[in-house]
């Protein structure tokens, strides 16, 4: 099939390329030159394992192409993917549409012929309902769709590729047959293909994104609790887990859920439902409780320094919201270094994704390339990211002196092994 994705982002792209991966003809479009020009070169805007070999692969066998001109783009495709972003109006919960919808009005003026038009970003109930509205003019041109992404970033290409299920959402039955014709290649692999309304798809994202957040924060929670009442919060995770009704992943303790998805779909939902005057109270509960979650373990950080920050040398290992992406948005290392750089640390950091922009004009911070100088003379190492390569770090020989400590906040490390070797070890929800 012939496929047009707007928007180059995180889910057009990787999107894009694996459905040219399974044989289609796709044209990636988007207004930033820089970033067509970087595509057309073989380089990748955004981290995420295998991308790059596979931009490369499908672009030489001529099935993936990048381009500006969304002229050109739209009316040598059949299915149109609306993959743009949909962030969090600033001030407010609401989420901001004005990009899925400049993007319809472009769609409206450039096709000259039929088009199944997809919303892939992540949009609040009704959007369908008033992409139509805007196509009202050419209405019999179209057919406008939802099938939202599930793509968790590090592991995005193993996700498309082996879904849990793929939702449609459609006012019009006659095409769940091309949607299901798209989807064959994985849906013959055993993923599930299900059906549903245009509005039933539209709230099936939030409604996931929102409950995988609150079983994060439930469990973060219930951390708290286990460090005052002398308990393993691994034991609950696992007890609780056991329980096929309840399931053992998202089950974690550790940092405040960041990321570009929960912390704007979870106001988003929120947003909705304010709309249609109904109290999500759970909700509301979840992200405050997240909010709080990056304040309480960044404190964290003066009790275990006796509340002597100031001119401390700090190491921070990871300080992307979660390990395999380069994605900043909403990590709790934004709250914990700016803490810890208003105390008077001395900070290093050290992430595999390499240096981030949102701290460059920091003074007292230093991106170290190496694991071994960034951990070299630390007063405090602490672990935000639970990145591979920080799982089996030999401390001692790496910060070459005996009086420091270990902060991890992903329970990476087993205490009572490292308080064998005589370092001073604090993690999350245990003792």
């Amino acid at each position: 099939m012939k496929l047009c994705m707007i928007g180059t982002g995180y889910v057009g792209l990787v999107s894009g390329v694996c459905f040219a991966d399974i044989g289609n003809q796709v044209v990636c479009v988007d207004k930033d030159k820089n970033k067509i020009e970087k595509l057309n070169s073989g380089i990748s805007p955004i981290y995420e394992p295998g991308l790059d070999e596979l931009i490369q692969k499908n672009f030489t066998a001529k099935r993936l192409s990048f381009t500006s001109n969304i002229d050109r783009a739209i009316n040598s495709s059949d299915i149109i993917f609306i993959c743009v972003g949909t962030p969090t109006k600033k001030g407010s919960i609401k989420v901001d549409l004005s990009f899925v919808y400049k993007c319809t009005k472009e769609i409206l003026k450039y096709s000259k012929r039929k088009k199944i038009i997809i919303t892939k970003s992540t949009v609040p109930v009704g959007t369908g309902d008033e992409i139509e509205k805007i196509l009202k003019k050419k209405k019999k041109l179209f057919t406008v769709i939802s099938n939202p992404e599930f793509l968790r970033e590090g592991e995005a290409i193993r996700d498309f590729r082996y879904p849990d299920r793929i939702v449609i959402g459609s006012n019009e039955k006659k095409t769940f047959n091309i949607m299901r014709k798209l989807y064959a290649p994985l849906t013959n692999k055993g993923s599930k293909f299900f059906t549903t309304s245009r509005r039933g798809a539209e709230l099936i994202k939030y409604a996931s994104n929102a409950f995988l957040a609150t079983k994060i924060t439930f469990i973060n929670e219930l951390a708290n609790l286990c460090e005052k009442s002398g308990v393993n919060i691994e034991d609950i995770s696992l007890g609780m887990g056991s329980d096929s009704r309840i399931g053992g992943r998202f089950l974690r303790a550790g940092p405040a859920y960041g990321g570009s998805c929960f912390p704007k779909d979870t106001k988003g939902l929120v947003s909705i439902a304010d709309k249609f005057k109904i109290n999500l109270s759970i909700v509301k509960s979840v992200i405050k409780s997240n909010y709080n979650r990056k304040i309480l373990l960044t404190k964290r950080v003066s009790k275990i320094m006796n509340n002597k920050i100031r001119n401390k040398k700090i190491t921070v290992l990871g300080v992307t919201f979660k390990a395999n992406t380069d994605d900043m948005r909403e990590s709790s290392s934004l709250v914990l270094i700016s803490y810890l750089l208003k105390k008077g640390a001395i900070v290093k950091y050290h992430d595999p994704s390499g240096p981030k922009k949102e701290f460059k004009m920091n003074k007292n911070l230093t991106f170290e390339r190496t694991l071994s100088n960034a951990c070299i003379g630390a007063d405090l190492i602490i672990i935000n990211t639970e990145w591979d390569e920080f799982k089996s770090i030999d401390f001692k020989k790496l910060v070459k002196k005996n009086n420091f400590k270990v902060y991890d906040m992903r329970n990476l490390y087993n205490p009572t092994e490292l308080r064998k070797r005589n370092i001073k070890y604090y993690s999350v929800g245990r003792q």
